[in-house]
């Protein structure tokens, strides 16, 4: 699966989720085959991280920083994968509305019940 400019990622440090990112930007690097990509870091304040990878690492291959194994993972939206999905206003679809779940009340209509 190809990532590209705008795509979320999730970062693995040593093995374990650690940020969300959006790719900003994808740029060459000086050096044939590798890429200047910078991440805005989805923290509190954001963050933006410029790392210099090649291809496949950009698309989730594995690799290490200072020998700390990392990867990125690419973020596909529930709708992307076409899975249940709710919708405020008329509550929940697919196999969501099979469950049997709690009733799912929009912002509006619950502000007039307080």
């Amino acid at each position: 699966m190809t990532t590209t400019c705008n795509d979320l990622v999730l970062a693995h440090i040593d093995n374990s989720p650690a940020f969300y990112a959006r790719i900003e930007e994808i740029s060459p690097d000086v050096k044939p085959g590798w890429w200047v990509v910078k991440l805005l870091v989805l923290t509190h304040p954001c963050q933006i991280y410029t790392w210099i990878l090649e291809e496949s690492q950009i698309n989730g291959a594995p690799f290490t920083m200072g020998g700390t194994p990392v990867v990125l993972e690419k973020v596909v939206s529930p709708l992307a994968r076409g899975e249940a999905v709710v919708d405020s206003q008329s509550g929940p679809t697919g196999e969501e509305s099979r469950k049997g779940g709690g009733k799912i009340v929009a912002f509006p209509v619950r502000n007039k019940l307080d």
